[in-house]
Protein backbone atom coordinates (compact mmCIF):
# COMPACT_ATOMS: atom_id res chain seq x y z
CA UNK A 1 0.00 0.00 0.00
CA UNK A 2 1.09 3.40 -0.43
CA UNK A 3 1.12 6.62 2.03
CA UNK A 4 -2.22 7.86 -0.08
CA UNK A 5 -3.82 4.69 1.15
CA UNK A 6 -7.10 5.46 3.69
CA UNK A 7 -7.97 3.44 6.37
CA UNK A 8 -11.34 2.58 7.37
CA UNK A 9 -11.79 1.45 11.82
CA UNK A 10 -15.03 0.15 12.57
CA UNK A 11 -15.84 -0.83 16.18
CA UNK A 12 -16.38 0.54 19.30
CA UNK A 13 -15.80 3.37 20.98
CA UNK A 14 -16.25 3.74 25.12
CA UNK A 15 -14.75 4.51 28.17
CA UNK A 16 -12.47 2.60 30.27
CA UNK A 17 -13.38 3.05 34.11
CA UNK A 18 -10.37 2.87 36.27
CA UNK A 19 -10.21 2.01 39.93
CA UNK A 20 -10.90 4.76 41.94
CA UNK A 21 -13.30 6.29 39.14
CA UNK A 22 -11.18 8.04 36.53
CA UNK A 23 -12.67 7.74 33.48
CA UNK A 24 -10.13 7.48 29.59
CA UNK A 25 -11.39 7.43 26.29
CA UNK A 26 -11.36 3.76 25.20
CA UNK A 27 -12.52 0.93 22.71
CA UNK A 28 -9.16 -1.20 20.54
CA UNK A 29 -10.95 0.72 17.05
CA UNK A 30 -10.73 4.02 18.61
CA UNK A 31 -7.74 3.97 20.46
CA UNK A 32 -6.26 2.77 16.71
CA UNK A 33 -8.20 5.18 14.90
CA UNK A 34 -6.75 7.90 17.66
CA UNK A 35 -3.07 6.91 17.19
CA UNK A 36 -3.43 7.28 13.29
CA UNK A 37 -5.18 10.36 13.64
CA UNK A 38 -1.48 11.12 15.50
CA UNK A 39 0.67 9.72 13.05
CA UNK A 40 -0.77 11.96 10.41
CA UNK A 41 -3.38 9.09 8.75
CA UNK A 42 -7.19 10.32 8.16
CA UNK A 43 -9.25 7.40 9.44
CA UNK A 44 -12.76 6.95 8.73
CA UNK A 45 -13.75 5.87 12.12
CA UNK A 46 -17.54 4.20 12.44
CA UNK A 47 -19.38 3.88 15.53
CA UNK A 48 -22.07 4.83 17.54
CA UNK A 49 -22.67 6.43 21.00
CA UNK A 50 -24.97 7.34 23.18
CA UNK A 51 -27.04 10.43 23.59
CA UNK A 52 -25.74 11.21 26.70
CA UNK A 53 -22.96 13.40 28.54
CA UNK A 54 -20.35 10.67 27.54
CA UNK A 55 -21.16 10.79 24.10
CA UNK A 56 -20.94 14.42 23.44
CA UNK A 57 -17.48 14.12 25.52
CA UNK A 58 -16.07 11.40 22.68
CA UNK A 59 -17.74 13.37 19.93
CA UNK A 60 -15.75 16.93 21.22
CA UNK A 61 -13.18 14.83 21.88
CA UNK A 62 -12.73 13.44 17.79
CA UNK A 63 -13.01 17.09 16.50
CA UNK A 64 -10.71 19.08 19.31
CA UNK A 65 -8.13 15.83 17.55
CA UNK A 66 -9.13 17.02 13.83
CA UNK A 67 -10.93 13.35 13.19
CA UNK A 68 -13.45 12.80 11.42
CA UNK A 69 -16.76 12.78 13.17
CA UNK A 70 -19.34 11.82 10.42
CA UNK A 71 -18.92 7.88 10.85
CA UNK A 72 -20.35 8.15 14.58
CA UNK A 73 -23.68 7.52 14.91
CA UNK A 74 -26.30 8.76 17.96
CA UNK A 75 -28.41 6.47 19.30
CA UNK A 76 -31.67 7.80 21.67
CA UNK A 77 -32.33 4.94 23.63
CA UNK A 78 -28.91 3.04 24.55
CA UNK A 79 -26.32 4.89 26.29
CA UNK A 80 -22.43 5.19 25.24
CA UNK A 81 -20.62 2.26 26.25
CA UNK A 82 -18.39 1.69 29.39
CA UNK A 83 -15.95 -1.01 30.99
CA UNK A 84 -14.74 -1.36 34.22
CA UNK A 85 -11.39 -1.76 34.65
CA UNK A 86 -9.46 -3.59 37.10
CA UNK A 87 -5.68 -4.16 37.61
CA UNK A 88 -4.52 -7.79 39.02
CA UNK A 89 -0.80 -8.53 39.13
CA UNK A 90 -0.52 -5.67 36.59
CA UNK A 91 -2.40 -6.84 33.93
CA UNK A 92 -6.09 -5.31 33.31
CA UNK A 93 -9.28 -7.30 33.68
CA UNK A 94 -12.29 -5.62 31.77
CA UNK A 95 -15.89 -5.68 32.74
CA UNK A 96 -17.81 -5.08 29.72
CA UNK A 97 -21.63 -3.78 30.05
CA UNK A 98 -23.98 -4.87 27.72
CA UNK A 99 -26.55 -3.45 25.27
CA UNK A 100 -24.20 -0.09 24.78
CA UNK A 101 -24.35 2.16 21.59
CA UNK A 102 -21.78 0.39 19.36
CA UNK A 103 -24.17 -2.81 19.63
CA UNK A 104 -26.00 -1.60 17.18
CA UNK A 105 -24.09 0.43 14.28
CA UNK A 106 -26.67 0.52 11.69
CA UNK A 107 -25.88 -0.08 8.48
CA UNK A 108 -28.53 1.84 6.89
CA UNK A 109 -26.61 4.88 8.02
CA UNK A 110 -23.08 4.53 6.65
CA UNK A 111 -21.42 7.67 5.70
CA UNK A 112 -20.89 6.79 1.69
CA UNK A 113 -17.67 8.03 2.10
CA UNK A 114 -16.39 5.10 3.77
CA UNK A 115 -16.65 2.96 0.06
CA UNK A 116 -13.48 4.66 -0.75
CA UNK A 117 -11.03 3.40 1.91
CA UNK A 118 -8.34 1.10 0.89
CA UNK A 119 -8.29 -0.77 3.84
CA UNK A 120 -10.62 -1.69 6.57
CA UNK A 121 -9.66 -2.86 10.23
CA UNK A 122 -12.11 -4.63 12.52
CA UNK A 123 -11.83 -5.80 15.77
CA UNK A 124 -14.44 -8.15 17.53
CA UNK A 125 -16.00 -6.71 20.17
CA UNK A 126 -18.73 -4.83 18.49
CA UNK A 127 -19.34 -7.88 16.80
CA UNK A 128 -21.76 -9.19 19.38
CA UNK A 129 -24.82 -7.98 18.32
CA UNK A 130 -26.25 -8.71 14.93
CA UNK A 131 -26.93 -5.14 14.03
CA UNK A 132 -23.16 -4.42 13.94
CA UNK A 133 -22.16 -7.67 12.63
CA UNK A 134 -24.77 -6.59 9.66
CA UNK A 135 -23.52 -3.09 9.32
CA UNK A 136 -19.80 -4.53 8.97
CA UNK A 137 -20.99 -6.71 6.07
CA UNK A 138 -22.78 -4.12 4.39
CA UNK A 139 -19.37 -1.92 4.34
CA UNK A 140 -17.41 -5.67 2.96
CA UNK A 141 -19.98 -5.53 0.09
CA UNK A 142 -18.52 -2.54 -0.84
CA UNK A 143 -15.16 -3.57 -1.89
CA UNK A 144 -12.93 -3.12 0.73
CA UNK A 145 -9.66 -4.06 -0.86
CA UNK A 146 -7.99 -5.42 2.27
CA UNK A 147 -9.43 -6.35 5.98
CA UNK A 148 -7.05 -6.46 9.34
CA UNK A 149 -8.80 -8.08 12.49
CA UNK A 150 -7.54 -7.31 15.46
CA UNK A 151 -8.57 -10.23 17.24
CA UNK A 152 -9.53 -8.76 21.14
CA UNK A 153 -11.43 -11.97 22.80
CA UNK A 154 -13.93 -10.70 25.96
CA UNK A 155 -15.73 -13.93 27.23
CA UNK A 156 -18.99 -13.89 26.77
CA UNK A 157 -18.86 -11.27 23.84
CA UNK A 158 -17.45 -13.89 21.43
CA UNK A 159 -18.25 -17.01 19.39
CA UNK A 160 -15.91 -19.38 17.44
CA UNK A 161 -18.06 -19.73 14.37
CA UNK A 162 -18.67 -15.92 14.01
CA UNK A 163 -14.99 -15.29 14.40
CA UNK A 164 -13.84 -17.65 11.65
CA UNK A 165 -16.58 -16.04 9.54
CA UNK A 166 -13.82 -13.34 10.36
CA UNK A 167 -10.54 -15.01 9.43
CA UNK A 168 -11.98 -16.21 6.29
CA UNK A 169 -12.07 -12.69 4.66
CA UNK A 170 -8.95 -11.33 6.35
CA UNK A 171 -5.93 -10.84 4.99
CA UNK A 172 -3.30 -9.90 8.28
CA UNK A 173 -4.81 -11.42 11.41
CA UNK A 174 -3.24 -9.37 14.89
CA UNK A 175 -3.87 -11.64 18.27
CA UNK A 176 -2.39 -12.88 21.70
CA UNK A 177 -0.71 -16.19 22.33
CA UNK A 178 -3.79 -17.00 24.62
CA UNK A 179 -6.35 -16.10 21.78
CA UNK A 180 -4.60 -18.27 19.74
CA UNK A 181 -5.04 -20.89 22.48
CA UNK A 182 -8.66 -20.22 22.53
CA UNK A 183 -9.31 -20.21 18.93
CA UNK A 184 -7.83 -23.88 19.35
CA UNK A 185 -4.59 -23.63 18.04
CA UNK A 186 -3.16 -25.31 20.79
CA UNK A 187 0.91 -26.12 19.95
CA UNK A 188 3.05 -25.24 22.47
CA UNK A 189 5.65 -23.79 19.48
CA UNK A 190 4.21 -20.20 18.71
CA UNK A 191 5.57 -20.34 15.03
CA UNK A 192 3.90 -23.77 14.46
CA UNK A 193 0.58 -22.34 16.01
CA UNK A 194 0.69 -19.60 14.30
CA UNK A 195 1.75 -21.31 10.87
CA UNK A 196 -1.45 -23.91 11.40
CA UNK A 197 -3.68 -20.72 12.08
CA UNK A 198 -2.52 -19.03 8.99
CA UNK A 199 -2.75 -21.82 6.67
CA UNK A 200 -6.33 -23.14 8.15
CA UNK A 201 -7.29 -19.58 7.05
CA UNK A 202 -5.19 -18.26 4.01
CA UNK A 203 -3.81 -15.10 5.87
CA UNK A 204 -1.21 -13.27 4.24
CA UNK A 205 0.28 -12.68 7.43
CA UNK A 206 -0.25 -13.31 11.47
CA UNK A 207 0.80 -11.05 13.83
CA UNK A 208 1.07 -13.06 16.97
CA UNK A 209 2.08 -10.94 20.15
CA UNK A 210 3.39 -12.33 22.98
CA UNK A 211 3.64 -8.94 26.00
CA UNK A 212 7.26 -8.64 27.28
CA UNK A 213 8.49 -11.70 25.25
CA UNK A 214 8.03 -9.11 22.21
CA UNK A 215 5.90 -10.26 18.69
CA UNK A 216 6.42 -12.15 15.88
CA UNK A 217 5.33 -11.89 12.25
CA UNK A 218 4.34 -15.30 9.84
CA UNK A 219 4.03 -14.53 6.23
CA UNK A 220 2.03 -16.35 4.04
CA UNK A 221 5.20 -17.59 2.38
CA UNK A 222 6.36 -19.06 5.92
CA UNK A 223 8.60 -16.48 6.89
CA UNK A 224 9.25 -15.57 10.12
CA UNK A 225 10.20 -11.69 11.92
CA UNK A 226 10.14 -11.60 15.29
CA UNK A 227 10.88 -8.41 17.60
CA UNK A 228 11.84 -8.60 21.08
CA UNK A 229 11.07 -5.20 22.84
CA UNK A 230 13.61 -3.14 25.29
CA UNK A 231 12.55 -2.22 28.70
CA UNK A 232 10.13 0.42 29.18
CA UNK A 233 11.32 3.96 30.99
CA UNK A 234 7.99 3.99 32.44
CA UNK A 235 5.44 1.85 33.47
CA UNK A 236 1.76 2.56 34.65
CA UNK A 237 -0.72 -0.27 33.03
CA UNK A 238 -0.64 -2.51 29.91
CA UNK A 239 -4.41 -1.10 28.95
CA UNK A 240 -4.43 -0.68 24.86
CA UNK A 241 -0.69 -1.32 24.71
CA UNK A 242 -1.81 -3.84 22.12
CA UNK A 243 -4.22 -1.09 20.40
CA UNK A 244 -1.11 0.98 19.66
CA UNK A 245 1.09 -1.60 18.66
CA UNK A 246 -1.52 -2.27 16.07
CA UNK A 247 -1.65 1.03 15.14
CA UNK A 248 2.05 1.78 14.58
CA UNK A 249 1.58 -1.62 12.60
CA UNK A 250 -1.16 -0.54 10.59
CA UNK A 251 0.88 2.85 10.31
CA UNK A 252 3.78 0.69 8.48
CA UNK A 253 1.09 -1.17 5.93
CA UNK A 254 -0.19 2.23 4.91
CA UNK A 255 3.25 4.05 4.29
CA UNK A 256 4.63 0.60 2.22
CA UNK A 257 7.39 -0.06 5.20
CA UNK A 258 9.24 -3.52 5.35
CA UNK A 259 7.67 -5.66 7.90
CA UNK A 260 10.77 -5.71 10.38
CA UNK A 261 10.55 -1.60 10.25
CA UNK A 262 6.94 -1.93 11.24
CA UNK A 263 7.43 -4.85 13.50
CA UNK A 264 10.15 -2.35 15.61
CA UNK A 265 8.20 0.70 15.40
CA UNK A 266 4.96 -1.08 16.73
CA UNK A 267 7.04 -2.48 19.41
CA UNK A 268 8.65 0.75 20.28
CA UNK A 269 5.28 2.47 20.50
CA UNK A 270 3.64 0.05 22.74
CA UNK A 271 6.70 0.17 25.24
CA UNK A 272 5.87 4.12 25.44
CA UNK A 273 1.90 3.50 25.82
CA UNK A 274 2.50 1.42 28.61
CA UNK A 275 4.07 4.32 30.86
CA UNK A 276 0.35 6.34 30.23
CA UNK A 277 -2.80 5.81 32.41
CA UNK A 278 -5.18 4.27 29.66
CA UNK A 279 -4.53 3.33 26.09
CA UNK A 280 -4.42 7.41 24.58
CA UNK A 281 -3.61 10.92 25.41
CA UNK A 282 -4.45 14.38 24.14
CA UNK A 283 -0.42 15.70 24.74
CA UNK A 284 0.83 16.40 21.21
CA UNK A 285 4.53 16.15 22.37
CA UNK A 286 3.76 12.18 23.38
CA UNK A 287 3.35 11.22 19.18
CA UNK A 288 5.76 13.88 17.86
CA UNK A 289 8.37 12.80 20.10
CA UNK A 290 7.68 9.19 18.70
CA UNK A 291 7.54 11.05 15.02
CA UNK A 292 10.75 11.81 15.94
CA UNK A 293 12.25 8.58 16.65
CA UNK A 294 10.73 7.33 13.32
CA UNK A 295 12.91 9.59 11.44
Amino acid sequence: MSSAASPCIFGEVLFDVFPGGEQVLGGAPFNVAWHLQALGEAPQFISRVGDDPSGQVILKAMRDWGMNTAGVQHDPRRPTGRVVIEIVDAEPRYQIEPDSAYDFIAAEALPAKAAGADLLYHGTLALRNQTSREALEALLQRGHAAVFLDVNLRSPWWRQEELEACLQRACWVKLNREELRQLGFCNDDPERASAELQERFALEQVILTSGAQGALVRTLAGKIHRVVPEPAAAFFDAVGAGDAFTAVYLHGLLAGWSIPASLQAAQRFASRVVGLRGATTRDREFYRAFKKSLQ
